[in-house]
């Protein structure tokens, strides 16, 4: 089993940054890739951004590419997500996720086994 845990959220103004961490344990997740979602109550898990297990591979959505930036320590078992240039639109509860390499699309939710409990991220305009 891992366990991931997001910190890092909160409030924000418009064109501010944040910096999102996901400390994952219970088994190293080194092999493992992980992803960022975002939700709003109501609405499907958005894909946000992704990294393979090593780090030489990213992706990342439309909407936030040249924004944000997900890297990894695998020595820390943690992951990250650097947020600049942020917008209101960007508001939602943000998740962590994990799955092991090669189950599948990382920019699919249904791909990842283990999911944070998620951090808020509010941008005022």
């Amino acid at each position: 089993q891992v366990q991931l845990v997001e910190s890092g959220g909160g409030l924000v103004q418009a064109g501010g940054s944040l910096r999102l961490s996901c400390a994952a344990s219970g088994r190293t997740t080194s092999s493992y890739a992980m992803g960022w979602f975002r939700q709003t109550p109501g609405k499907e898990r958005e894909f946000v951004a992704a990294i393979n297990w090593s780090g030489g591979y990213t992706y990342y959505a439309d909407s936030v590419k040249g924004r944000f930036t997900i890297s990894r320590d695998n020595a820390k078992n943690t992951v990250y997500l650097q947020m600049d240039s942020l917008k209101p639109e960007d508001t939602d509860v943000y998740y962590c996720a994990a799955t092991p390499a090669g189950s599948g699309s990382y920019l699919r939710a249904i791909s990842y086994n283990y999911w944070g409990q998620g951090t808020q991220v509010t941008v005022s305009s």
